[in-house]
């Protein structure tokens, strides 16, 4: 049990950075090169690959080669899911909050 809650606390800490969540968001219809991806994102190319390899190295990404270019894309599709759901519990605890603060 304690390995299970270990594991999720590594999984959500990979998730704890909004870059890294604005790369999910962007591979969600599909695989997009680091370049791509530093221009959706907005943010520097050297600090996109850095983001890549930490989700790279939790298997949340995977990665092909083509010539010179990396394509990456989402190793499951689950993990949209879990982003939604997150989103939803957000937009309904901010409406709790400002219904609160009437």
């Amino acid at each position: 049990m304690k390995q299970i809650r270990l594991f999720k606390a590594d999984f959500f800490k990979t998730l704890s950075n909004p870059i890294r969540i604005a790369i999910i968001d962007s591979l969600r219809n599909g695989e997009l090169g680091v370049n791509d991806l530093a221009a959706v994102v907005e943010a520097d190319q050297a600090y996109i690959s850095q983001q890549l390899s930490i989700l790279k190295a939790k298997n949340l990404v995977k990665f092909r080669k083509e010539g010179n270019f990396v394509y990456y894309s989402i190793t499951d599709q689950d993990i949209f899911i879990l982003l939604d759901e997150a989103l939803r519990i957000a937009k309904k605890q901010l409406t709790t909050l400002q219904d609160s603060l009437k």
